[in-house]
């Protein structure tokens, strides 16, 4: 009789050290989260100024270049061939500063 209390006190001092153990790895989860977070935004500001929609003002200049020659054949057969073709974009982008934050 005295066996089976023993066994039972030693299985119950194992659950609540595994549930100890369960609830500091929850608890540090937050902490790990915060630390890879904090990683993250530090090689992020090292880069520099990044794109954002409302903050980006672009100023550019479209050039195209097209040649084009056309080819009548008896029969009213019309062969159309482009000799150049190009796209040439010149200009600038620039990304407002952030303001810092307190």
């Amino acid at each position: 009789m005295f066996y089976s209390r023993a066994k039972g006190q030693s299985t119950l001092e194992y659950v609540i050290l595994l549930g100890f153990v369960v609830a500091a790895l929850i608890a540090m989860g937050v902490y790990m989260k915060r630390g890879a977070q904090g990683r993250l935004r530090e090689s992020v500001d090292q880069i520099g100024e990044q794109y954002e929609a409302g903050k980006t003002t672009g100023k550019y200049t479209v050039s195209t270049d097209m040649a084009q020659k056309e080819t009548l054949t008896a029969g009213g057969h019309i062969t159309t061939t482009f000799t150049k073709n190009e796209e040439r974009r010149s200009g600038s982008e620039t990304v407002e500063a952030m303001p810092d934050e307190p």
